[in-house]
């Protein structure tokens, strides 16, 4: 058994099957508010985390332009977009098990172990929740091909907390924010009921993982005594690879913490990098 939660955060991201991945992720998270709850926290520890996690042989990860394009107003459409879904939570968990294990030579208060163990535990509920829904629906995760590109950001900010901090929560899991009512509102309209109590319960609770990035980056600045929204927007531009694109889940997106000029200002083109 895993005696810190940087092991127990290796051994979530070097599992490959989705369900046991996840299934491994809520009882270590399990294990860790337990013994919060007795005031004996277990160590954080140490680990070296893989440079890609485990993954299973389906679906077959192709590049984002292979990725077959299917109309929504279908069935068959609808079990991609939720085939989508299910791939980006179950990245989403591997994400947050990443950031405790990857960053440990950066002195946390324990409060930011806290908020990423219970994100990476409900990305294991909404990825089970999804899967649910597929099967419900005649398929299962792996029955498409799917993103090769999602682990991209983990990899570009492997040594930049603030960068990981600001691209994937900030920005990817903000996006989440601007999509989701759009998907509830197809599938309300197709009748299913378990797809939109799946999606409701993920929009709800996605609400507080993009502010426990805004928290946590807000709090590295401070302690910094840099401005946080310079530093967003050099971080966003250098590793973020495109611009925001509007319409935005303003609202959301403030209860989470992120202030319009944050990313309005990224919707704009990139400057042209000087040539040395």
């Amino acid at each position: 058994m895993a005696d810190s939660l940087a092991q127990m955060a290796v051994e979530v991201l070097t599992t490959a099957d989705g369900r046991a991945k996840t299934a491994l992720s809520r009882s270590h998270a399990a294990r860790w508010f337990a013994a919060r709850n007795t005031g004996e926290a277990l160590a954080i520890g140490h680990a070296s985390p893989p440079d890609m996690p485990a993954r299973p042989e389906k679906p077959e990860l192709l590049h984002p332009n292979d990725v077959p394009r299917r109309r929504p107003g279908s069935e068959v459409g609808r079990i991609a977009l939720l085939h989508a879904v299910a791939h980006i939570e179950l990245n989403a968990v591997d994400l947050h098990w990443d950031i405790i294990a990857r960053f440990t030579d950066h002195p946390m208060p324990i409060g930011f172990y806290d908020d990423w163990v219970k994100a990476a535990d409900e990305e294991s509920k909404h990825f089970n929740l999804i899967c649910d829904c597929l099967a419900g629906m005649g398929s299962h995760y792996g029955a498409m091909p799917a993103h090769a590109g999602m682990w991209r950001a983990a990899s570009d900010t492997a040594h930049d907390l603030h960068g990981r901090l600001a691209v994937v929560p900030m920005v990817l899991e903000a996006r989440g924010l601007d999509v989701t009512p759009g998907m509830i509102a197809l599938f309300k309209k197709a009748g299913a009921t378990e797809a939109v109590a799946a999606l409701e319960v993920i929009y709800g609770e996605e609400v507080a993982h993009v502010a426990y990035g805004s928290k946590w980056f807000n709090w590295l600045c401070g302690r910094d005594g840099t401005d946080p929204k310079e530093v967003f927007h050099r971080l966003v531009r250098r590793y973020f690879h495109g611009t925001l694109k509007p319409p935005f889940n303003e609202e959301k997106r403030a209860d989470a913490g992120m202030p319009p000029d944050f990313y309005w200002p990224l919707t704009e083109a990139k400057p042209e990098q000087t040539k040395g």
